[in-house]
């Protein structure tokens, strides 16, 4: 077993604790433990005590490294190797009791991510995969769906609940989809899309509006499960960007495309 292999297996057993305490707490919930961080973007206690339970336990497994979290429970960011957390990822669905929600965790070194787990809670589904060992879903290898054309094809998005400046284009966006594939779903939880994505049951996700800690971990497991990932522009600046698509390999290209044929109207 190797250094990253190991991490991964001490990151994993880390969110399956704090996956507990999250789902412990579901049922729990009420309007007096939840805040507002601007428009339909929503925090609750759960996500705040999830991250700090995170940000304790990766401390201990990698000493040195710093953080880019999504509630600002340590504001401390390290020059080579730095965790990206999303305590809970999808917490408008936890908040209203459905599903799905998961953890979201990433690796990076000097800015290239190495490891990433996802824990997606209501199905006890682990997605994870570290640097050149392909991706995987609870032990078992995952790999990109084969389906070979976008009119064969599930695609999956993300509606922007805050950040409406493409809107108009996003719209016609999901029309074509709607004409011209099997369907298109929504589930609130970029995470796990892009690991649905990884592991074939999506055939391509597009989303903009987007934090690092949303897709740091399921755009690497997507990679490592033999897909694609690029901003709007077809470049590599996903993670940081605010923009994603995401896919197998064989209908990448053209999907990229159409993504591009409208979201980047306004940019031409």
């Amino acid at each position: 077993m190797n250094q990253l292999e190991e991490i991964t297996r001490q990151v994993r057993e880390l969110c399956r604790q704090t996956g507990q305490y999250i789902l412990s707490e579901w049922d729990k919930l009420t309007s007096e433990h939840i805040a507002s961080k601007g428009l339909h973007d929503f925090v609750t206690s759960v996500d705040t005590q999830s991250e700090e339970k995170l940000v304790e336990g990766l401390k201990q497994i990698l000493p040195e490294a710093g953080f880019i979290v999504e509630e600002d429970t340590t504001d401390k960011k390290g020059s080579e190797y730095n965790w990206i957390v999303d305590p809970l990822d999808g917490t408008t669905n936890y908040i209203h009791g459905i599903t799905p929600f998961a953890i979201s965790i990433a690796l990076s070194h000097q800015g290239r991510i190495i490891l990433g787990v996802v824990h997606e809670l209501s199905f006890d589904e682990m997605f994870y995969a570290w640097e050149g060992a392909g991706a995987y879903k609870n032990g078992e290898k995952i790999r990109v769906s084969q389906t070979p054309t976008i009119g064969e094809s599930i695609v999956a998005t993300g509606f922007p609940y805050n950040d409406f400046s493409r809107l108009q284009p996003y719209m016609e966006s999901l029309e074509y989809f709607m004409r011209n594939s099997h369907g298109i779903r929504r589930f609130g939880s970029a995470a796990t899309d892009l690991c649905y994505t990884a592991c074939g049951r999506f055939e391509a996700f597009y989303e903009y509006s987007l934090k690092p800690w949303d897709v740091a971990a399921g755009s690497f497991i997507v990679r490592q499960a033999g897909g694609k990932v690029s901003d709007f522009s077809g470049g590599d600046q996903y993670i940081f960007n605010q923009e994603m698509v995401a896919g197998s390999h064989h209908i990448f290209d053209e999907f990229l495309h159409h993504i591009q044929r409208y979201l980047q109207k306004e940019h031409s």
